[in-house]
């Protein structure tokens, strides 16, 4: 069980955050952080939805008070996903949420099982 979900699949550990726009000159700038990730696939419209929470990060605060909100997040088994930022939470981290490929990895779906 995630702690999320029943039926999601999930990653805990070091995520790479890409802060797009928010370097020296507008290049994108990279801050290193931990993550809890969970998503799941669903079958009625066809996408993967995946959320999860940032650990604080003076840097992802700054970015997002600064107007950043989509962003990149990677795992270092080279999965990527783009999500948005929110709000920062109660401890100072921001949950992140997205729609699409998930940061993480996720077990292959035939959409023919799925029917029977």
């Amino acid at each position: 069980m995630s702690g999320f979900g029943d039926d999601e699949e999930e990653y805990k550990g070091t995520v790479t955050v890409v802060l797009t726009g928010t370097g020296e000159e507008g290049e994108e700038r990279t801050v290193e952080v931990h993550a809890h990730l969970a998503g799941h696939f669903s079958p009625l419209t066809g996408d993967y939805r995946w959320r999860g929470r940032l650990s604080p990060s003076p840097e992802v605060t700054e970015a997002f008070r600064d107007g950043t909100r989509t962003v990149v997040v990677r795992t270092p088994d080279g999965f990527e996903g783009a999500g948005v930022l929110d709000e920062p939470n109660l401890w100072g981290g921001h949950p992140v949420n997205g729609a699409g490929s998930p940061p993480f990895a996720v077990p292959s779906i035939e959409i023919d099982e799925l029917d029977g």
